[in-house]
Parts: C-alpha cells; sequence; structure tokens
C-alpha cells in the first residue's frame, strides 16, 4: 500500500498544484473521483492488468470518462496511462484529497458517542475543536453503544477519549498495575 501512495503522490501533487493554480481545486476533484471509480471498475481493472496497449488503455479509459474530464485531466490520464499508473489513481485521489483538506484548513474529526448528537451538541464540539486545532473542522458523528457515555474525539494522530469506557479501561489497568 505504501509503495502505491509513493507513486501516487507526484501525480497528485503536480495536479493540486495545477488545480490552484487555475483556481479549479473542486472541479479537479470531481475528475478525480470519476477517474478513480473508473479505474477501480472490475471490467477496467481486468482491461488494463491484461496486457493492452498503452494507446488502447489510453483510448478506452478516455472514452468512458468522456465528457467528466476537461483537456488537462484528460492530459493526467495519458500520461499515467504512458507510466501504467491508471491502477492507482484511487490513491491519487486520495492523496489530492489530503493536499485539498490541507491548503484549506479543514479537518475531518471523528466523534464517537452512546448516543446520537443533537445539532447543537456537535455545533458546540465544532467550535471548540475549531479553537484547539485552528481549523475548520468537519465532523463524522458515529454512534456505539460500547461508549457508554461521554465522547471519543479522534483527529489526525490526536485522540481525546472521554467516554467513560475509556477512563473505566484506564482505572483496570490502573488496578492491575
Amino acid at each position: 500500500m505504501s509503495e502505491l501512495t509513493t507513486v501516487a503522490r507526484p501525480y497528485a501533487k503536480a495536479a493540486f498544484d495545477f488545480a490552484v493554480e487555475a483556481d479549479a481545486v473542486d472541479n479537479w476533484l470531481t475528475m478525480l473521483v470519476f477517474a478513480a471509480e473508473v479505474s477501480q471498475n472490475e471490467t477496467m481493472v481486468n482491461y488494463l492488468s491484461g496486457g493492452a496497449s498503452v494507446e488502447q488503455a489510453t483510448d478506452l479509459f478516455l472514452k468512458v470518462c468522456e465528457d467528466q474530464l476537461d483537456s488537462k485531466g484528460q492530459n493526467l490520464i495519458k500520461v499515467m496511462a504512458e507510466n501504467h499508473r491508471l491502477l492507482v489513481l484511487p490513491q491519487v485521489l486520495e492523496q489530492f484529497s489530503e493536499l485539498k483538506a490541507e491548503y484549506e484548513k479543514e479537518i475531518s474529526v471523528d466523534v464517537t458517542s452512546a448516543v446520537k448528537l443533537k445539532a447543537a451538541q456537535q455545533k458546540v464540539i465544532s467550535a471548540a475543536l475549531e479553537k484547539r486545532l485552528a481549523r475548520k473542522v468537519k465532523l463524522n458523528c458515529v454512534v456505539d453503544a460500547n461508549v457508554v457515555s461521554g465522547l471519543l474525539i479522534k483527529a489526525g494522530d490526536m485522540v481525546i477519549d472521554g467516554s467513560i469506557r475509556g477512563k473505566l479501561d484506564r482505572l483496570a489497568t490502573t488496578i492491575q498495575s
């Protein structure tokens, strides 16, 4: 997996730099989402893995994507096809999305609670996290009864465990020590 990420990084970076320069980041994201879906299609994977020539792979891929890609997006596909890299488009999309989030100072935060959070509670959590992280926060709320009570918040490498389950686990560890 890390090899694919390494291979995808220069394509994602080039696409992102061009998208920022052209003020078309959202458009590029849409194109990459579509192209990544096409590259994951079972029939397309079999075709691309089956020894098709660069020209055949490029032609088929561009015909399938047709109106979804502008001329610059088509150029990216052509370059990737020449280098036999069309199958790494999902990783290119992933890297591009990370670059976009960093550029827009946005972070995705997973919030796990025992019960569904109300909109007002989500606003309070979001505002507190935006202040602490100095970024725009996008909450992904999940309900998990195993939390018992409280919240488990994950934002990148940071984890805030304010759940009763977490406190009980830490207490059990302390008692066993």
